[in-house]
């Protein structure tokens, strides 16, 4: 999935419109998460904040991130297997492919994941949280 190029403008309205108060701090860092990360943790937002933007707290690098999450502009996970926190700022619903050479993580369309699910009737299923493991060719 190609990353949209996010002008200033087109991340102050995002921020607007998710009822979030577009600081210079925050305009920043979704900048860096929207346009240039690809699935950040909170230490890799922090060190680039603390290159581009002078030192930041640690604490406003998690309050903002968390922010964002809630605002539903970025989606947080947690993969098995590096144990972190990691942001997606692709919020529609997919699946994620770790490559486990690289520790790389491409997001996969649903559509290209057939699952099928049997499980008892009294589950109702409201979300699959899949993650595959393995190399790139």
């Amino acid at each position: 999935m190609n990353k949209p190029c996010l002008s200033a403008n087109d991340i102050q309205e995002r921020l607007q419109n998710a009822g979030v108060q577009p600081t210079l701090q925050r305009l920043a860092i979704c900048k860096f998460v929207l346009n240039e990360a690809d699935h950040p943790t909170a230490d890799d937002v922090k060190e680039w904040a603390d290159v581009n933007l002078g030192k930041i707290s640690q604490a406003t690098v998690y309050n903002t991130l968390n922010t964002l999450v809630d605002a539903g502009i970025l989606k947080e996970f947690k993969f098995p297997h590096s144990g972190k926190v990691v942001y997606d700022c692709n919020t529609h619903d997919h699946f994620h492919f770790v490559d486990e050479s690289t520790g790389k993580i491409y997001d996969i369309d649903p559509a290209d994941v057939k699952i099928d699910i049997a499980i008892p009737k009294k589950f109702k299923v409201k979300d699959i949280k899949l993650v595959l493991k393995g190399e790139i060719k």
